[in-house]
């Protein structure tokens, strides 16, 4: 990543300030991505690490080191968007299946952010330059339910609501073989697996908390349909869960890679992505307090796998 050194010198006409607020004022740099900056060392006041209650003195030589301003941006791109709801405070998306939700490396370009840049403008300060308002994600091959903060009150309250379980998510997972039950939850912690730490995993020493509710929407030979509650957010939690106790998602190349099922007198059925969707999100509108309710049908790739999986 290619790294840009500015210098700022403090004058006598400066104000005794905080060193945040003081570079705040001489660059383009959020107070939150100072405080980042600070806490890895990338900014010095003299050559020495200060905090950012440092108040700044006359002849002070502050350098702040920071990725290239191009390179660390949030590049607006005029992608379509399938907007369920947008006011001044929130935004909710039904994202397709394929898309990222925002960049990361090797991805700088072509994700929903991208898309919400070019059509919202403003969004939350928090999480930014990338993933401004982002208050949880979908994996880009699972399709459905997102809601982005355009406002950091907003963000706050989403937060909360998400911390204290009042936001309500289900999905709808389409499974490899005949789970048992009729409905039924699984409660095994998860953390980063000990084999392949981009993976995630039930058999971990540090995970966390981690609850899934299921109930059985529609049986076939092969396969189960499940309507899928999280009671937490964990890095793909879904996924990971159902693959611990034999039944893993479809099409997910990542755990189970259970991508095909063989059907009686015709050729296989092929998934060509996880079959997971959020179908239905629901939560406190965070300037008025009023319950908000969204759903998302069935993207075409899903609802064509199960029409011919009930053939």
């Amino acid at each position: 990543m290619k790294m840009n050194k500015t210098s700022y010198l403090v004058t006598r006409g400066t104000k005794a300030q905080r060193l945040d607020a003081f570079i705040s004022s001489q660059s383009n740099l959020t107070r939150s991505r100072i405080q980042k900056l600070l806490k890895q060392g990338l900014i010095t006041v003299d050559s020495r690490t200060e905090k950012a209650s440092y108040k700044v003195k006359e002849g002070d030589t502050i350098a702040v080191t920071a990725p290239d301003a191009q390179e660390g941006m949030l590049v607006p791109e005029d992608i379509p968007l399938d907007v369920v709801y947008e006011d001044d405070t929130i935004v909710v998306v039904n994202k397709p299946p394929g898309l990222i939700t925002h960049p990361a490396a090797g991805n700088r370009t072509g994700t929903l952010m991208n898309a919400l840049a070019a059509r919202c403008g403003k969004l939350a300060s928090v999480g930014a330059p990338l993933r401004p308002g982002v208050v949880h994600r979908l994996d880009k091959d699972t399709s459905g339910l997102l809601v982005i903060a355009k406002t950091d009150e907003a963000y706050y309250n989403l937060v909360k609501q998400f911390k204290d379980r009042e936001v309500e998510k289900h999905y709808a997972a389409l499974l490899y073989g005949a789970v048992r039950s009729e409905c039924g939850e699984i409660h095994s912690a998860i953390g980063r697996s000990a084999s392949d730490r981009k993976k995630m995993s039930t058999k971990t020493r540090r995970g966390k908390e981690a609850l899934t509710q299921y109930e059985v929407m529609r049986r076939f030979p092969s396969a189960t349909l499940v309507k899928v509650k999280i009671l937490t957010g964990r890095t793909h939690q879904i996924r990971v869960h159902f693959a611990s106790i034999g039944h893993p998602v479809l099409g997910d190349r990542t755990y189970g890679r259970k991508v095909d099922v063989a059907v009686e007198g015709r050729k296989k059925i092929v998934f060509p992505r996880q079959m997971l969707h959020a179908y239905s999100l629901k939560l406190k509108h965070p300037e008025d307090g009023r319950l908000l309710e969204f759903s998302a049908p069935m993207p075409g790739d899903m609802e064509g796998v199960i029409r011919e999986l009930g053939k």
